[in-house]
């Protein structure tokens, strides 16, 4: 907000006198106070900046932070960038969710198009499913917003002069004194020379000062050449009550000098803020009416009034509708309250206005609410429902089904600051792929074509998250069957969005599966926090069926809701991992030599095909097709028999990806990834013996030190023991301690024969 004072100023840089200069300098700066005059001034530089309503304010805030492509497996997604925080540091950020962000902007670019905000807008879905970490983005973004300055909001302020400075007595017709020499504002008095200031506590836009009429000419007139909707709030709205009885007043007394009765008007900048609730409230469950008023000119402090205005029955308004006014407001588990509690929001959201014992307040503020599907379901059985449902924009916000977008959550969240210990690799990922798991819904195979129904009924629980998660095809499809899947998970994702039970609806949340990790960080047994700590929490949480819903659901064929089995899915995927990384490790073989087998086996079949011989880079002579190479590589892959079908398909694979990827340089781990992974897995099945002495020795070095590994092992075992470890730690972020847990517990499970 504030700039830095020149570092030749010859004041410390943690003194106080620096401090407060630099928020003098940001006071002025942000014009903090300012006259009638200046606000009109600024009005007709920016007019589309200061004659917006709440939902123009909100859609600029989405539009300020930018939107930025996220790529999935179901196709390009747009990511609202304000969900990531980046004015904050990423701090609490909203993790994916893009088809609510997009629902939420596309409702709000609605009420910019209509001209008013007539629909709350309702997230719902399971407990724990971030609908609160959802509105509390938008509301931090609206707050640092609101400190830049195309931000800035302001508010009107009454200031009535000292009697000091008058002439006369204290009605009006006497007020001698002309304000400010420059301008004949009031706005810029000294507090000892102010006997009454009126706040705003609806903070009416300065622009409904202007009479309307003639604020509909200036505004047609400023924006006729922009992309600007006018809002009604601006273009047929009025003051607030109190205001409009203050300006009426006023304009009666100076005999109807417009000017006059602006001198009184100080122009205020006000900050949205959460905590103070200044344009931005959050309404948990309660029985009373969000908005009261209190008669103001009963209030002795303000004895000082004018005359003119003591005659007046002023009041003051609060509650949450008052206070969110300009902004947003937030009811948290809205259907938590009895029904006679919220009745009044039908007549609030859809004409912006409220009734209170002496007035009708008219607000304009956006609303937001969230509940779970449980109270939902409950309230659309109710015959009040259909009143409600044209005021309710129904946003639907499910758990999500993505382990990767998942494991960012517990990456952010579990980390060695928060738990007071390293956690080791993959930690968040057996978490979030068994939260994934618990939540994935058998598919319908009637809802599909045939072909594409018998791909989708075979479908496990792993195979889909993989599918939505990593866009990767079960194994043993056909090159056709595996396009005709991946160009279809769009449509698989979204098989139940129309049923109650939807995908996503049920499952483990990310706050059980968070109370999961965080318990594992406690486990006694390992130095670090473990994916071995977390498996037994996992089978700890499993057997309190009563306890979660989730748990409650019968086991379905395929595999599905088998929360138990999932656990040792999730442990056998984790040893993979480990595994693999281990092999990597240990520096056997490159990852390029399994691609240029490969590829050497296609360049032989190529020729084989087309009957051609190639040329031999070692003797340079034209030969036949490698017959004996071809033959033992198809046998790794397990081709069988049919291997001339299986070489006219290699080559049918390449030519059909070539013309989806012209100009491209061939890419084996997309074309053939379950081809590269046979060959690595013959590969390391040949040494596993070499494998199994690796990790032993590794286990041995981990558990004695160096010193006596060293005195044990020769000096090519110990060696390998070394750089295997060194790159654990370099690659994957291994520390001893879980190194040695997860080496040891990979010999248990996989090598103990």
């Amino acid at each position: 907000m504030s700039d830095s004072l020149p570092p030749d100023d010859g004041l410390p840089k943690d003194s106080l006198s620096r401090i407060g200069q630099e928020v003098r300098d940001s006071y002025t700066r942000n014009k903090r106070v300012m006259s009638y005059d200046e606000f009109y001034a600024l009005f007709l530089a920016r007019p589309e900046q200061y004659a917006r309503n709440a939902a123009q304010y909100l859609k600029d805030v989405f539009d300020h932070f930018g939107t930025v492509e996220v790529k999935t497996p179901r196709g390009l997604l747009t990511r609202f960038r304000l969900f990531d925080v980046p004015f904050d540091g990423g701090r609490d950020r909203l993790v994916g969710q893009e088809e609510v962000q997009a629902r939420v902007y596309r409702a709000v670019s609605n009420f910019v198009r209509e001209g008013g905000i007539n629909k709350l807008m309702l997230l719902h879905g399971p407990n724990g499913s971030a609908k609160s970490t959802f509105v509390s983005c938008i509301v931090r973004a609206l707050e640092y917003y609101s400190t830049l300055d195309e931000g800035a909001l302001y508010r009107i302020n009454w200031i009535f002069p000292s009697a000091k400075l008058q002439k006369g007595g204290m009605g009006f017709s006497s007020l001698g004194y002309d304000g400010d020499p420059a301008t004949g504002t009031f706005a810029y008095l000294d507090e000892e020379l102010i006997d009454a200031k009126l706040v705003d506590e609806l903070r009416d836009n300065p622009l409904l000062l202007v009479p309307q009429k003639k604020r509909l000419e200036i505004l047609n007139e400023k924006l006729k050449d922009k992309h600007f909707t006018q809002s009604d709030y601006i273009r047929f709205g009025d003051l607030g009550h109190k205001n409009k009885q203050i300006f009426e007043a006023l304009l009666v007394a100076y005999k109807g000098d417009y000017l006059k009765v602006l001198r009184h008007v100080q122009i205020e900048r006000f900050y949205l803020s959460r905590r103070y609730r200044m344009g931005a409230v959050t309404v948990e469950p309660q029985l009373a009416v969000d908005a009261r008023s209190r008669q103001l000119t009963m209030d002795r402090s303000l004895s000082a009034l004018p005359s003119a205005l003591l005659s007046l029955s002023l009041y003051e308004y609060s509650g949450e509708l008052v206070d969110a006014n300009r902004g947003i407001i937030e009811y948290s588990d809205l259907l938590k309250r009895p029904l006679e509690a919220y009745k009044y929001l039908l007549g609030t959201v859809e004409h912006s206005q409220v009734g209170v014992d002496n007035t009708i307040l008219y607000v304009d503020e956006v609303f937001i609410g969230s509940s779970n599907e449980s109270h939902l379901a409950v309230f659309k059985e109710i015959p009040e429902f259909q009143s409600f449902k044209g005021r309710i924009e129904l946003v639907r916000m499910p758990y999500l089904l993505d382990y990767v977008e998942e494991k960012r959550i517990y990456d952010e969240q579990v980390t060695v600051d928060a738990v007071g210990k390293h956690v080791a690799p993959h930690t968040a990922y057996v978490g979030a792929l068994w939260a994934v798991l618990t939540r994935m819904r058998k598919p319908l195979p009637e809802k599909y074509p045939k072909g594409l129904a018998d791909l989708v009924a075979k479908l496990t629980p792993v195979e889909k998250a993989e599918l939505y998660a990593r866009g990767v095809a079960p194994n043993g499809l056909s090159p056709e069957q595996t396009k005709d899947l991946l160009a279809n998970i769009d449509k698989i994702w979204g098989e139940s969005d129309s049923y109650p039970n939807y995908e996503g609806r049920t499952g483990a949340s990310p706050r059980e599966v968070k109370t999961l990790l965080l318990n594992a960080a406690q486990n006694v047994r390992y130095a670090c926090v473990s994916p071995l700590a977390v498996f037994d929490e996992m089978e700890e949480l499993v057997k309190n069926v009563t306890v979660y819903e989730f748990l409650k659901q019968e086991p379905l064929p395929g595999g599905y809701h088998e929360n138990k089995k999932f656990i040792h899915l999730v442990r056998e995927k984790f040893l993979d991992l480990v595994e693999e990384e281990l092999r990597s490790s240990m520096g056997l073989v490159e990852e390029r030599q399994y691609a240029d087998l490969l590829g050497k086996y296609v360049t032989h079949v190529s020729h084989w095909t087309k009957k051609e011989k190639l040329r031999n880079l070692a003797t340079g002579r034209l030969d036949d097709p490698d017959e004996d190479m071809m033959t033992e590589v198809e046998k790794t892959l397990g081709v069988g028999p049919k291997r001339d079908d299986f070489r006219h398909e290699v080559i049918s694979r390449i030519g059909a990806w070539s013309i989806e990827h012209p100009g491209q340089k061939l890419d084996f781990s997309n074309v053939f990834p379950r081809q590269l992974q046979q060959l690595r897995e013959a590969y390391f099945e040949q040494r596993k013996k070499v494998l199994k002495k690796t990790n032993e020795d590794l286990l041995a070095y981990l558990a004695e030190g160096a010193a006596p590994s060293k005195g044990r092992l020769d000096r090519e075992s110990f060696e390998r023991v070394e750089i295997t470890l060194g790159n654990l730690q370099s690659r994957y972020g291994y520390c001893p301690k879980c190194a040695r847990d997860a080496v040891s517990y990979l010999l248990r499970k996989r090598y103990a024969s």
